[in-house]
């Protein structure tokens, strides 16, 4: 998965873990994503499963394959 941008979020509240952000952000389950999360962001473990609020935290927003454009069928008889 390729990265549009890169999203920088604040922790706000108590008891937030890294899997809990992504979920809360996407709203679906995102593969392999929190392994980028703590590889983008150094000593982000360092803080135990979790984050102290006013932590800013660095999420790789993956680039959704583009929809195929339907094509028109055409019937001969």
């Amino acid at each position: 998965m390729a990265d549009n941008h890169i999203e920088r979020i604040v922790v706000r509240g108590d008891y937030l873990s890294v899997p809990l952000l992504i979920w809360r952000r996407f709203h679906r389950p995102m593969p392999g994503l929190a392994e980028r999360v703590f590889d983008m962001n150094p000593g982000l473990a360092g803080h135990g499963p979790y984050l102290p609020i006013g932590t800013a935290v660095d999420i790789p927003i993956p680039v959704e394959p583009a929809a195929a454009e339907p094509r028109l069928q055409v019937t001969l008889w």
